[in-house]
């Protein structure tokens, strides 16, 4: 077990740093629910995700104060790659994740903890995705945006919200005959989405991972898929997190975009969740200049920032293990061109590591 040297006095009462183990998972989900600041991927079912769905080592820090009681949570995972280096992030495989904490003591304990690991760990670096500003011995990134907003019970007051053009697409999707279905199995969504990544040049993850979410996070994980005379479409599997809907992992076959298939997919996963109860849609990340920021653009979203926050350990710059990276480049362009069921044999092997 890890502990924190040294206890942080607040208001009389210490705190110290523990790292979880299935004994006290309750207790995280349940701080997690109840801080403004958290998010799904603070949820301790990611630390099952990171170990026994990606092989890696899980190390989720949290405080406790003289009560017993969390007061703050640090989830990380350790991606160790020959091709990719050695990282500590808070939260692989994720796009949000850092210090969620009640007070600024507490919050401090964490951060230090966490660097304190990083060292111990011999890491390259340790990465923290989205969160507060964590001082001068950060650097940060600026190269992701968030889009989310609002959405409503009504149906037609969520399709008027739809700017123009992009609302022509969705109703062309209607008219095109498709029709949506959840699934239990996670079957079709990996045929659609492994199709979608290798058009991009991006290896697709572990089928038993897709297995392993809706296993660990059940009915607060949904698969949404899109068929046209019985034949896949495109899919979604979302995450709902208190009145949120989170569409995650998506895409689309060749058929999609004749169809429109993805632009009628996301319209029916809002006015599904919308049923459900959910009032915010949020569209996830997206790199500054790409096909996803444009696309969430014409929904009408608009991007927020979403920084990301390095400490240095062994590494000298901040890492880019980006596609868009050069170096990369090529990789990317080779890989399009393979047989799709190569890479959804090789795929994996590389994914499980990219965190």
């Amino acid at each position: 077990m890890f502990t924190f040297p040294g206890a942080v006095q607040i208001m009389n009462d210490s705190v110290r740093i523990e790292t979880l183990d299935d004994s006290a998972t309750e207790d995280w989900d349940s701080y997690v629910r109840r801080d403004p600041d958290a998010t799904f991927f603070h949820l301790s079912g990611w630390r099952t995700i990171i170990e026994r769905g990606m092989g890696h080592r899980a190390h989720y820090l949290y405080a406790v104060n003289a009560e017993e009681r969390v007061v703050g949570v640090f989830p990380l995972g350790q991606i160790k790659s020959m091709v990719f280096g050695n990282a500590l992030i808070s939260v692989p495989f994720c796009v949000r994740g850092g210090v969620c904490a009640e007070t600024p003591a507490a919050h401090d304990a964490l951060v230090a903890a966490g660097m304190e690991l990083a060292r111990d760990l011999g890491v390259d670096y340790l990465e923290v995705r989205g969160g507060k500003a964590l001082g001068e011995d950060w650097k940060t990134k600026h190269l992701y945006v968030n889009f989310s907003r609002p959405i409503e019970e009504d149906e037609e007051s969520n399709m008027l919200a739809i700017p123009r053009k992009q609302r022509a697409m969705v109703r062309k999707g209607i008219k095109s005959g498709l029709e949506a279905r959840i699934d239990e199995g996670i079957d079709r969504l990996f045929e659609a989405y492994s199709q979608s990544v290798h058009n991009l040049g991006t290896p697709v993850f572990p089928k038993r991972y897709f297995r392993m979410l809706k296993e660990c996070f059940g009915d607060d994980c949904e698969i949404l898929t899109v068929l046209h005379s019985g034949e896949v479409v495109a899919s979604v599997m979302s995450f709902y997190f208190r009145d949120q809907v989170l569409p995650y992992y998506g895409g689309g076959t060749l058929k999609a975009r004749a169809l429109k298939g993805n632009d009628f997919m996301y319209w029916e996963l809002m006015r599904h969740s919308a049923s459900k109860g959910s009032r915010i849609f949020d569209f996830g990340r997206s790199k500054q200049g790409t096909g996803s920021y444009s696309f969430k653009k014409n929904w009408g979203f608009e991007p927020e920032p979403l920084d990301y926050q390095y400490y240095l350990v062994k590494a000298k710059s901040m890492p880019d293990v980006s596609p868009n990276n050069p170096k990369y480049r090529m990789f990317v362009n080779a890989w399009k061109k393979l047989p799709l069921p190569v890479t959804r044999i090789v795929g994996p092997w590389i994914a499980k590591n990219l965190g």
